[in-house]
């Protein structure tokens, strides 16, 4: 039986797949929502579905590392319209606090509610009787939806991996009713913080005039994290190759590393922590001749004209701060715009004194989360903004608001300044809180929810526990 055929009891749908075709080969797809679904969806089997990040692409569902991957086609024109425009043009700004301003356009959203409507159709033929699926992300919103008015038996979670506005901001949105409506078609509804939670509710009692817990909704907060274990791995491999020492060597043996590393998105405020970067090196409080910051920029929706402002911008600030401060012996900022192989990034983390998590606005934050796992017994201070979702658990970090330069100035003087043995305790400290809230444990407390929500459903899943 081919993978088309077959029926699934377990169904990720995302809008990306966990890896991307590159000539004969898959590799793995970035961003924070594969890496942590991607360890779920293998250890559970099952299928994911999702668009392969390729315009017309008309690659076969097929078979990889125990799990099916079932690719949802999308033209040239829909990547503009759905994916660059009104996911990204129009949700992604809207629900990240107007960082920039959001687009409303007809077309994007009739593109929009197509794309929704064939992921669907590709779920409803796709899952098993009584299936679970488990619809994530802002791409998707009317899925839930969609996929309940096909298929009246399948248990539907859905999960936001980005905030919800507070409903002054949701209710500019012109189809605000159908959004919601959408996300409704879940038996359970999942954000990242208490405040997303809250948002919701509040647009569906505003908007809608329901509030939909009262219908046996379960709406609640799962705090997204990461696999602790295998991050442990990597560091004691790359520490036993002597990758950190390399790394600070051809930066020049600096007494100090400062670390970004993000996608190149207006929302995780690089521009913002670079221009706190010049003021420290121009008022001597840090050396610019021993410090080194290393910005990683993850390449990210290049199409959009915004984005692609926002690299001339950082691009032309990183220059101007370097022209100032860089000497014979190199520069002070080392911006490199480019993705790493995980392994690759696991070695920043350990070469870095310090990380810069200083987002503007953020569902959870991940880098944060791996920094922490890989410094595990080796110290380091994290610098993390109170508008990620982070924040809420990793309360040993030094907390800042990134909209406020002269904070953000001290948190980073206060973090070159700690002593080795608070931030070793301090260390300590996160990394046993993102062990202990790990991605698995996510994962089982919202499928077990999903579960319980319908648990009269005949054929149920075994209890995810019970899959392990």
């Amino acid at each position: 039986m081919s993978t088309q055929a077959q029926r699934h009891r377990f169904i990720v749908v995302a809008n990306r797949l966990p890896c991307q075709r590159a000539a004969d080969a898959w590799r793995s797809s970035p961003g924070g929502l594969v890496s942590a679904l991607s360890p779920v969806a293998q250890r559970h089997g099952g299928a994911w579905v999702g668009w392969s990040g390729v315009a017309d692409d008309e690659t076969e569902p097929e078979q990889q590392s125990d799990m099916a991957l079932i690719p949802v086609r999308l033209s040239a024109d829909e990547v503009e319209s759905h994916y660059e425009g009104f996911a990204n043009s129009t949700i992604w700004p809207l629900y990240h606090d107007h960082v920039v301003a959001p687009q409303f356009k007809r077309s994007w959203w009739e593109a929009h509610q197509r794309v929704n409507r064939r992921f669907a159709e590709e779920v409803a033929a796709s899952a098993a009787p009584d299936a679970l699926v488990w619809v994530h992300d802002y791409q998707l919103q009317l899925v839930p939806g969609l996929v309940r008015s096909m298929r009246s038996d399948v248990r539907l979670g859905y999960f936001s991996h980005i905030p919800f506005p507070p409903v002054e901001l949701f209710a500019q949105l012109p189809w605000r009713t159908e959004v919601l409506s959408g996300i409704l078609g879940a038996d359970v509804i999942g954000f990242q913080r208490q405040a997303d939670v809250e948002n919701f509710i509040a647009a569906c009692t505003r908007i809608l005039g329901v509030d939909p817990r009262e219908d046996g909704t379960i709406v609640g907060a799962y705090p997204v994290s990461v696999d602790s274990e295998h991050i442990g791995t990597l560091a004691k491999s790359a520490v036993r190759d002597g990758a950190p020492s390399r790394i600070r060597s051809e930066l020049g043996d600096p007494e100090t590393v400062l670390l970004g590393i993000d996608r190149l998105d207006h929302t995780k405020g690089i521009l913002e922590r670079l221009l706190a970067v010049e003021e420290l090196f121009d008022d001597g409080t840090l050396d610019p001749a021993t410090t080194r910051f290393v910005q990683i920029a993850v390449p990210s929706r290049e199409a959009i004209p915004a984005y692609r402002q926002l690299r001339a911008d950082v691009e032309r600030t990183v220059g101007r701060i370097n022209g100032k401060f860089g000497g014979l012996g190199g520069a002070s900022i080392h911006y490199l715009h480019r993705e790493y192989p995980f392994d690759d990034v696991v070695k920043w983390y350990l070469t870095a004194d310090v990380l810069l998590a200083t987002s503007l606005r953020d569902g959870m934050n991940l880098v944060a989360k791996e920094y922490v796992a890989a410094r595990r017994g080796r110290g380091g201070v994290l610098v993390l903004s109170e508008f990620a979702g982070a924040a809420d658990e990793l309360t040993e970090a030094l907390i800042v608001n990134p909209h406020d330069r002269d904070a953000l100035k001290d948190a980073i003087a206060e973090a070159v300044a700690t002593e080795a043995a608070s931030a070793h305790s301090r260390i300590e400290a996160m990394a046993t809180t993102v062990a202990d809230h790990s991605l698995c444990r996510w994962a089982t407390r919202f499928l077990d929810d999903l579960e319980a929500a319908v648990h009269e459903t005949p054929g149920a899943l075994p209890r995810l526990s019970a899959l392990q």
